[in-house]
């Protein structure tokens, strides 16, 4: 059942947060489970809905979008492995080019991601005009990856 998933933001509500604002208060209060101010961002299953079907899931207020913001579980390829699943029912996410480092001033506090959708099944996909960024909070060198949540832009 696809309810309406439409956010209660007043007429003229924007959302266009920087690369540091997702993943230095959206992305860490997430992770950490504490309140965010203005919950706008929608929860949803990546790898269970195609790229076209984010758009009415993830709108926020009224106005015509060109992005859609939402968090989702990092889903690994193998139960033991440290790849991440990225495929649907009717294709995958690839990665493409480098991640780019995010920072907070001086500090680096998490990596942005680029994919794009390609139908199919790879190797023989088709590429799509779909393209994805993919946030995730940079841990400790040496320490272990912290984030159990990823937020992701679409355009």
């Amino acid at each position: 059942m696809m309810e309406s998933m439409e956010s209660c933001v007043p007429p003229g509500f924007r959302f266009h947060p920087t690369d540091e604002e997702l993943v230095g208060y959206y992305l860490r209060k997430k992770v950490a489970s504490q309140k965010i101010d203005l919950d706008v961002i929608r929860d949803i299953d990546l790898y269970r809905i195609e790229p076209w079907d984010l758009q009415e899931r993830c709108r926020i207020g009224y106005e015509e979008q060109n992005e859609w913001y939402f968090f989702s579980h990092k889903d690994k390829k193998y139960p033991t492995g440290t790849r991440t699943n990225r495929a649907t029912m009717a294709g995958f996410w690839k990665a493409t080019g480098r991640d780019k480092a995010v920072y907070d001033k001086a500090k680096l506090i998490g990596m942005r991601k680029t994919l794009v959708f390609y139908k199919g099944r790879a190797p023989n996909g088709q590429k799509t005009d779909w393209i994805m960024h993919e946030y995730r909070l940079e841990s400790d060198e040496n320490g272990p990856p912290q984030a159990s949540h990823q937020i992701f832009l679409i355009n």
